[in-house]
């Protein structure tokens, strides 16, 4: 990861295949991941509907949302509402933003014959994957909102919800920021301990 330079569209990869870095975090964490860096360059998978797709399907929405141009455009006013509250959660203009997209939906709660049913209900279709990523940001909020953290490496911009033990990580992948980090700390003592020299 280095300094962003501008957005491109995702790296080639397999016709399906997700090339982001980061996979597998809570739904609101994973489209704020749809947006990453690789060797200085960002890329975003939402920049066209086709990956707007292979997101969707990663989370087996394709069938239930549909990769439409109102869709992808709801996510996006989704993503960019997350990333607000995400920075700042205080902020009043990003919890408006963040409602924005929570009025768009509701869950109907019903008695069915084998007991209570939940079914989630959207104003358009368009609005039910940006509506149910925006719903999970309150569930991660209500189980452990310290817990929703953004990467420690400062050229990198994605986020996970820390599930360790301890609560202790700090970094959106080991193998890669992680490292990064410990080589150039071992950089900065080598060089230190060679100019004592």
């Amino acid at each position: 990861m280095g300094t962003a330079t501008g957005d491109t569209s995702p790296p080639p990869a397999a016709a399906g295949a997700d090339p982001r870095p980061l996979q597998g975090e809570p739904l609101a964490l994973d489209l704020l991941n749809t947006r990453w860096i690789d060797d200085g360059v960002r890329h975003d998978l939402l920049s066209d509907t086709g990956g707007f797709g292979v997101w969707l399907a990663g989370h087996g929405l394709l069938e239930r949302a549909g990769a439409t141009p109102a869709a992808l455009e709801a996510a996006l006013t989704a993503r960019e509402a997350l990333e607000a509250v995400v920075a700042d959660p205080g902020d009043r203009r990003a919890r408006d933003g963040l409602n924005a997209v929570l009025a768009h939906g509701r869950v109907l709660r019903t008695l069915g014959p084998d007991g209570p049913a939940e079914q989630v209900e959207t104003d358009a279709p368009a609005w039910l994957a940006a509506w149910l990523a925006a719903d999970d940001y309150l569930r991660l909020v209500r189980t452990a909102p310290d817990r929703i953290r953004a990467c420690a490496n400062d050229e990198c911009i994605l986020h996970f919800y820390d599930v360790s033990r301890n609560g202790t990580r700090r970094w959106c992948s080991m193998a890669g920021c992680g490292n990064r980090a410990k080589a150039s700390r071992h950089y900065a003592r080598t060089r230190r301990r060679e100019g004592r020299e």
